[in-house]
């Protein structure tokens, strides 16, 4: 068990590092690295507390750990989905406005010049 449980660590923490490296690199804005650190956080405290899973699951009232993770996993997945989907939204709505202002001021340059 100890063998799993030093893999489940340093995966965690390499991961982590990982993370925190596309933020310093601008490839990860940090608005969004926010969901990847808690989550890795999260996976790195379980990693060091064997028993907290069970634990957990227990309090919340999941018969078995496992099905506790797949449940948050999912949980995790739609709430991101959601806020993907706004952010998709968003950027839609903008970049109409700014082809309608584009095509505006396109016209107004072609009358000035005519």
């Amino acid at each position: 068990m100890f063998r799993i449980q030093a893999i489940a660590i340093a995966t965690s923490i390499l991961f982590l590092l990982y993370i925190v490296r596309l933020i310093i690199k601008g490839k990860l804005r940090e608005e969004y690295s926010i969901v990847w650190i808690v989550c890795t956080i999260i996976l790195v405290l379980f990693s060091f507390w064997r028993n907290g899973l069970a634990l957990v699951s227990h309090l919340v009232g999941v018969y078995s750990p496992p099905n506790l993770v797949f449940i948050a996993a999912i949980f995790a997945i739609f709430i991101y989905l959601l806020h993907l989907s706004v952010v998709v939204s968003k950027l839609h709505s903008q970049n109409k406005q700014l082809a309608q202002d584009i095509a505006l001021l396109k016209e107004k340059m072609e009358k000035k010049g005519s």
